[in-house]
C-alpha cells in the first residue's frame, strides 16, 4: 500500500463515518415528523422535530434545507404501506360487490394517512412536489374506483362524480375534522350515500 493509498483511505473513513451519522439524523427527523404530526402537530417547528429526533437543532435546520425530500421520503413510505392494501385482489364478483370491499379499504387507508395529508395540504401551494403528490392521490382514487365501475355508470357524469367525491379523501376528511363524525360514523355515511347513488347505476 502506497502513502496516497493510506492517505485516501484515513479521509475516507472519516467521511463515511459523517455520512452515516447525517444518515441516522434524517432518519430520526423524519420519524420525529411522523410522530408530531399524528399526535396532532400539523406543522412541527424544528425546536420540536430537534427534542422529538434527540438531534440538535442545528442538524435539523440542515436537514430542512431539503424539505421537498424529506416530504418525499415520507410519501414513499406512506405509498409502500398503502399500496398493498389498495392493490389486493377483490373476493366479490360484482361491481356493487366490489365498491363495497373498496370502501373498507379506503377507509383503512385514509385513517392512517389522515393526519399526514392534513398536514401536507398546509405546505400544498408552497410546494411543487406536495401539489403534484396531490394530484396523483386524486388520479390513483379516480382510477380506483373507474376500473370497478360498470359503463352504464362511468358514462353518467353526474353520478361517477358523485361517486367519486363520497369515496374520497377529501370526503373523508369532511367527515371527520369538519363534521367531527366518529370513523364508524363516518364509514356508515360514505355507505350509505355510495349505496343510494349506486342503486341508480
Amino acid at each position: 500500500m502506497t502513502p496516497t493509498d493510506t492517505m485516501t483511505d484515513s479521509t475516507e473513513a472519516p467521511q463515511d463515518g459523517r455520512r452515516q451519522r447525517s444518515a441516522r439524523s434524517r432518519v430520526r427527523i423524519i420519524e420525529a415528523m411522523f410522530a408530531l404530526i399524528r399526535a396532532g402537530d400539523m406543522n412541527p417547528s424544528a425546536a420540536a422535530l430537534a427534542e422529538e429526533a434527540n438531534v440538535g437543532i442545528r442538524t435539523v435546520f440542515r436537514h430542512f434545507d431539503d424539505v421537498e425530500g424529506l416530504y418525499r421520503e415520507m410519501a414513499a413510505q406512506i405509498e409502500a404501506e398503502i399500496m398493498p392494501i389498495l392493490e389486493e385482489p377483490y373476493a366479490a364478483r360484482s361491481w356493487r360487490g366490489k365498491l363495497d370491499e373498496m370502501i373498507s379499504r379506503r377507509v383503512r387507508v385514509y385513517e392512517h394517512i389522515l393526519p399526514l395529508k392534513v398536514a401536507a395540504g398546509l405546505r400544498r401551494h408552497q410546494s411543487p412536489y406536495l401539489m403534484e403528490d396531490y394530484q396523483r392521490f386524486a388520479q390513483l382514487e379516480r382510477d380506483g374506483l373507474h376500473a370497478l365501475l360498470p359503463a352504464s355508470v362511468t358514462q353518467d357524469k353526474a353520478l361517477c362524480a358523485g361517486l367519486e367525491m363520497v369515496t374520497s379523501f377529501n370526503g373523508w376528511r369532511r367527515l371527520r375534522q369538519d363534521q367531527g363524525l366518529s370513523r364508524k360514523e363516518a364509514e356508515a355515511a360514505v355507505r350509505l350515500a355510495v349505496g343510494r347513488l349506486a342503486g341508480h347505476g
